[in-house]
Formats: C-alpha cells, structure tokens, sequence
C-alpha cells in the first residue's frame, strides 16, 4: 500500500515541477506553485482577449479596404472582352449601369453570368466592338464608372437578384 501512495505522491510532485517550469515560478511549496499558475492562466485569458481584439480590428480594417469592387478585363481578340467584377457589397442598378456601360463602349453582351444577392459577382463576355479606340483599359475604366455612380447613388446593399443568366 504504501507503495501505491508514494507512486501517486511522487507523480502529483513530478506535475508541480512541470507546472512550475511552465509557468515559469520560482516558488517551492506547492500552493504558491499553483498560486502562481493561477496568475499565469489569467495573464494568458488578458493575453486571448487582447489578441481576439487586434484581430477583429485587422479584419475590420481589411473589410473596408476590399469594399471597393475588384474588375479585371482580358482581351479575347476580334474586339472581345473578358470582364469580372467582383465586390463585397451589391447595390441595387448596378447590373444594368456596368451593362449599360458596355453599350455605351459599343460592346454587345455575347454571355454573362452574374450574382448580385450580398456580394455583387459578374463574368461577361462583351463583343462586336463597333469603336476602334476600346481597349482593355478603357473596358475596365467604364466599368469602374459605372459602379461608382451606382454605388453613389445608392448606399445601401443588397439587390433582389440572385443567380441571373443573361
């Protein structure tokens, strides 16, 4: 029996000392071993607050960043046009102002998909360019218009499309 005892006694001291070492307390009895991982579990809860804070501000941070609409535009040859648009934020119009943009440019829609429920997603391939000056850039200047004056003129998010195959 006694034995046993001193198995358990010898395990329970071997576990202070790991304790200790861990949080790295200079104490010898073992209540001030356990006092001073008390200590060192709160310092580490303050430290997990704090850094569940910095995170939540950096996403906050980054969200607003990458509010702004992301479009790229690729030049498929003949006067055609790959153009995707993607935003964190729809408005309503917005569809119709980047399509009426392509109009404008004398690009046709030949294929588009587009997404415009919370987040605004469009793929469209734009074709038949009429006008000879249109290039990528231009595509993707009139696009970037075209979503600014929508989103100016209406802030608030959310359109009442979801999947849209035109």
């Amino acid at each position: 029996m006694m034995s046993r005892e001193r198995k358990k006694v010898a395990a329970l001291q071997e576990k202070l000392q790991i304790l200790r070492s861990i949080t790295h307390s200079h104490a010898l009895s073992n209540t001030s071993i356990i006092m001073d991982a008390s200590k060192y579990i709160k310092e580490l809860k303050q430290k997990v607050v704090m850094l569940n804070q910095e995170i939540a501000c950096a996403q906050d941070s980054r969200s607003k960043q990458s509010s702004y609409p992301t479009v790229t535009v690729e030049t498929l040859g003949h006067g055609s046009f790959l153009v995707n648009v993607f935003s964190d934020k729809s408005c309503p119009g917005l569809l119709v102002s980047i399509l009426e943009a392509f109009d404008d440019l004398g690009l046709g829609v030949l294929e588009a998909t587009a997404a415009c429920a919370d987040t605004f997603r469009l793929e469209a391939i734009g074709g038949e360019n009429l006008a000879e000056n249109v290039d990528e850039h231009v595509v993707k200047q009139a696009v970037l218009r075209a979503i600014s004056a929508c989103s100016s003129q209406s802030p608030s998010a959310g359109a009442e499309h979801d999947d849209e195959q035109i």
